[in-house]
């Protein structure tokens, strides 16, 4: 999965709105001066609008829209974004004209259609050994016991008052290990950009990625499976990932508007936004995105959420991008030179925990991405390439809960990430007090130092997944300020 797309609704705190086009016809006062030519119609396409945030504001732009023959689908006048969808090619173009309006993107670049998304990398049975105490899986979770997990949980399983928010593709809520921690109340789809809190919204269907991200964050210690890293914390699902694996800038920017409005402390963001990998500020498509989920995750920040974001599984130096050749995903990727100037999102995005993965001997996954100042700190995302001896299914994977009452192993930075949000979560829990920025620094101050390997790092032995590492053993491009400590994280008297 990569790192893995409407009738409207009003968001009062973000100024954002969605729309579909039908018919061009201005209405009397609207201020939109279109351009020569007659309206082109092609594939329905949704946009981002971006707005000064005000009620006054948006609505204008709601009008211009609505003028041009697109449909609003939702808005966010809390951040000023208004999502919208038309058929017309000339839709951006028109609506960049319009009187208030700051920018202007498609949110893809392929009509609105669905297809399938893959199944979980799913091993047989996992083989239980359990010892006293323990949970049946509990043996195969080398990566809990790697950051000292079992150690934390003598302290602390993290406090119910605290939310976690898996912006992902829905969290199977009647698993035998999730069902006591997820909050129906909290949770929602954010599919297309607008809220859906219909239970089975939000509830996976062509995906098992979110309930394994759920699992490694809170999966319960009640004796039935595996064991998560807070597993006495509330999960929220929020979907955001739709069936054809997608995650569209729309839903992205609803989901953490909807963390900001619900009191989440933390959300996970195994993923990364479609149809760019990276969006660059010399393209008004991508530049629009990017300030619409800019101000969406900055809301949340203001409303006390840190977000957690997967650095990535390409083993792409983040810090000297030079080239994209996976994008637009949902169409035909080409070959494009980009610059530091191009962002991931959210990974990119300040204020924001960017995470490596590492395989069960510490050392940087094969396939991470990294970048000396990008990535904030690593954690365990397997490596396939190495067994653990010792354990039952010697899997160098992760293994974790998947729909259905089953387990499955899986491997990416999209592992890794649950893995840090888990050890926010805790830290959330033993300093209820804390900011954003001051679990931030928790966080970096308990890793685990982790120095830069001794020359070339050359995991896969053909050349293709060479990688530079650069900074000294406190903060580097692989590991940031280090490996993640759940043991640390709930020891407050440190």
């Amino acid at each position: 999965m990569r790192v893995p797309r409407i009738s409207r609704t009003r968001y009062a705190a973000v100024g954002v709105v969605l729309a579909t086009a039908g018919a061009l016809a201005l209405p009397a006062g609207t201020a939109v001066a279109a351009p020569t030519g007659d309206s082109t119609t092609g594939p329905l396409l949704s946009y981002v609008v971006n707005t000064k945030a005000n009620h006054g504001q948006v609505q204008k732009v709601e009008k211009a829209v609505t003028g041009l023959g697109g449909t609003v689908v939702q808005s966010y006048e809390q951040i000023g974004v208004v999502i919208a969808r038309s058929n017309d090619t000339k839709f951006a173009e028109k609506l960049r004209l319009a009187k208030g309006v700051d920018s202007v993107g498609a949110s893809r670049t392929k009509g609105i259609t669905a297809s399938d998304q893959g199944k979980a990398d799913v091993a047989a049975e996992p083989v239980g050994t359990a010892a006293d105490g323990q949970e049946p899986y509990e043996a195969n979770q080398w990566d809990m016991r790697q950051i000292g997990v079992d150690k934390a949980h003598k302290i602390s399983l993290g406090s119910r008052n605290v939310t976690v928010g898996v912006l992902d593709s829905g969290i199977d809520a009647t698993h035998e290990d999730l069902a006591a921690n997820v909050d129906a109340s909290q949770s929602v789809s954010c599919i297309d950009g607008k809220t859906n809190t219909d239970w089975k919204a939000w509830q996976p269907t062509t995906s098992d990625h979110g309930t394994h991200v759920a699992g490694t964050i809170a999966a319960a210690k009640n004796g039935k499976g595996i064991v998560g890293i807070a597993p006495n914390v509330k999960l929220a699902a929020v979907k955001v990932v739709d069936d054809a694996g997608m995650i569209y800038p729309e839903n992205a920017v609803c989901g953490f508007v909807w963390a900001g409005e619900h009191g989440f402390k933390v959300t996970n963001n195994s993923y990364y936004v479609d149809p760019w990998m990276f969006n660059c500020q010399n393209d008004k498509d991508q530049a629009a995105i990017t300030d619409a989920v800019r101000k969406a995750v900055a809301f949340s920040q203001r409303k006390g959420v840190l977000n957690v974001a997967a650095a990535g599984n390409e083993n792409i130096d983040l810090a000297h991008k030079t080239t994209d050749v996976s994008s637009p995903d949902d169409t035909t990727p080409g070959t494009r030179p980009v610059t530091n100037d191009c962002l991931s999102l959210p990974t990119e995005l300040p204020g924001v925990i960017a995470v490596s993965a590492v395989g069960v001997n510490g050392d940087k996954s094969y396939y991470s991405s990294y970048g000396k100042g990008v990535v904030t700190v690593a954690a365990p995302g397997g490596d396939k390439r190495y067994q653990i001896p010792n354990t039952p299914d010697k899997d160098g994977r992760i293994l974790s809960t998947i729909p259905g009452n089953k387990y499955g192993y899986m491997q990416g930075t999209s592992m890794a990430t649950p893995h840090v949000t888990g050890v926010v979560a805790l830290l959330a829990s033993t300093f209820p007090w804390a900011s954003p920025d001051e679990l931030t620094e928790l966080l970096t101050n308990q890793a685990e130092s982790h120095p830069c390997p001794t020359g070339e790092f050359n995991p896969g032995g053909a050349g293709q997944w060479k990688a530079t590492c650069e900074g000294g053993a406190d903060d580097n491009g692989f590991y940031g300020a280090g490996i993640i400590n759940a043991e640390k994280a709930v020891q407050w008297w440190r």
